[in-house]
């Protein structure tokens, strides 16, 4: 199945939030520094030994990290936003399907068109496909967790995969981390990368998970957790669920490489 010019928006679609437009195009938009987390959290064990001890250094960015690379349609393939087919080698793999879809948007939530979006995650199991997963729970020989696209003039993605499974990992006796799906979006050069991770509605692990809990602001933690889309679900192939990027501003997306104010 090739979904790479399927559009699962429904007629009429607007964003989730109003466009609110800015007063003044130079308008600086304050970031709220309250809904991020500390570097040092001691219920996130491992930031105790990566959570830096010293005031951090500014350095000025060069001509080439801030022009380039850039990316075009040239650089993407045709399976590279279907998970399920992407790696396949004899048949689909095994796990729930679905659709992920969304809108990249800038602070007054206007549309960031041609943005490249990466995106990877665990298998149905729990899984990933790296030589350091140890979990006992199987690999998948049909699939391989990671994938990439473009999004459109509207600032629309959409990628098709299966849903990632829940995991157990090492930060106490008995925790686990929630299904998640990690991403990636890079503006015109690999120094203008963001990385976050999504959570699906009604998981009863977001509740519980320490990462999460590291998040001192509620709000912030609910603009992680994509809702269920049904409407633009996919009768008899996938259900479908909705996750809006915003890059900047009050309203914005927690980023795990910007976490100032710590």
């Amino acid at each position: 199945m090739n979904i790479q010019r399927q559009d699962f928006r429904r007629e009429g679609d607007a964003p989730a939030e109003p466009f609110i437009p800015a007063r003044n195009p130079l308008e600086f938009f304050q970031r709220d520094r309250d809904m991020h987390p500390p570097a040092y959290a001691p219920i996130y064990k491992t930031s105790v030994n990566r959570s830096p001890r010293k005031a951090l250094l500014s350095l000025e960015q060069s001509l080439s990290e801030v022009t380039g690379p850039v990316f075009g349609h040239n650089d993407i393939g045709i399976l590279d936003n279907d998970l399920i087919k992407n790696y396949a080698k004899t048949g689909d793999p095994i796990g729930e399907r679905i659709i992920v879809h969304g809108q990249v948007l800038d602070e007054c939530r206007r549309p960031v068109p041609h943005t490249l979006v990466e995106f990877w995650q665990a298998n149905a199991a729990g899984r990933y496909r790296h030589k350091k997963d140890t979990y006992l729970a199987p690999i998948d020989p049909n699939f391989g967790g990671c994938g990439r696209t473009l999004t459109d003039e509207n600032g629309y993605y959409f990628f098709r995969t299966v849903k990632p499974g829940p995991y157990p990992w090492r930060n106490y006796v008995n925790s686990w981390r929630p299904a998640h799906i990690h991403f990636s979006l890079f503006g015109s050069g690999f120094a203008q990368r963001l990385i976050t991770q999504m959570y699906f509605e009604g998981d009863p692990l977001i509740k519980i998970c320490p990462i999460v809990h590291t998040i001192p602001d509620e709000e912030a933690i609910n603009r992680l957790v994509a809702p269920l889309d049904i409407n633009a679900a996919v009768p008899h192939d996938c259900l479908t669920y909705r996750f809006d990027i915003v890059l900047r501003g009050r309203r914005s997306t927690l980023f795990e490489n910007r976490l100032e104010g710590n």
